[in-house]
């Protein structure tokens, strides 16, 4: 259960077109990321926050590029594949999955890993699945990026954003990485 607040956590809201669909962008008022999601997937953006912050515990206002956030997945989105390796993130979620998305930020950009390696790296070699879930629950979409994970056989698994989103996302940083 989410802890209670004075005051509900003031998050800024923002949108930007991609080549491959409307993403939504929310930071609070230290410039951190706490949600991306792909605008035709919004309703488990809402449902995530309420998950994370509780129904009261926070506000969400539209916001035009907060500190730069939206400019940064821009220039991602452009070809500038590490534009958003230094974005400030910050999430709820429990202490396993923040460790399983901090994970996610040291795959290097253009590469990917398997559910298995995924869940070595956090210490949990056994725990595949339970990884496999933290990365699906992942609220912040390309910045902390959960397409980088793939099956042990090197298959495409699924994204939340869609399959055809993650294929592009990976073939787009591999471009990107070479240029």
């Amino acid at each position: 259960m989410p802890r209670r607040r004075a005051e509900p956590l003031l998050l800024l809201i923002d949108r930007i077109e991609t080549p491959i669909g409307a993403l939504d962008i929310v930071a609070d008022e230290d410039d951190a990321l706490r949600a991306v999601e792909w605008t035709d997937h919004a309703e488990r953006m809402y449902d995530a926050l309420r998950l994370q912050y509780g129904r009261e515990g926070y506000v969400l206002n539209r916001a035009r590029d907060q500190a730069g956030l939206s400019a940064a997945l821009r220039a991602y989105f452009e070809g500038d594949v590490t534009a958003i390796d230094r974005l400030k993130v910050a999430t709820g979620g429990t202490e396993f999955q923040k460790s399983v998305w901090r994970a996610l930020r040291t795959i290097p950009c253009g590469e990917t890993i398997s559910y298995a390696i995924l869940a070595e790296r956090v210490g949990r070699p056994k725990a595949v699945r339970a990884v496999g879930h933290a990365n699906g629950d992942n609220p912040i979409s390309v910045v902390v990026p959960c397409h980088r994970v793939i099956g042990t056989n090197g298959s495409l698994t699924g994204y939340g954003g869609g399959i055809e989103r993650k294929r592009w996302l990976l073939a787009h940083e591999r471009a990107g990485r070479s240029a």
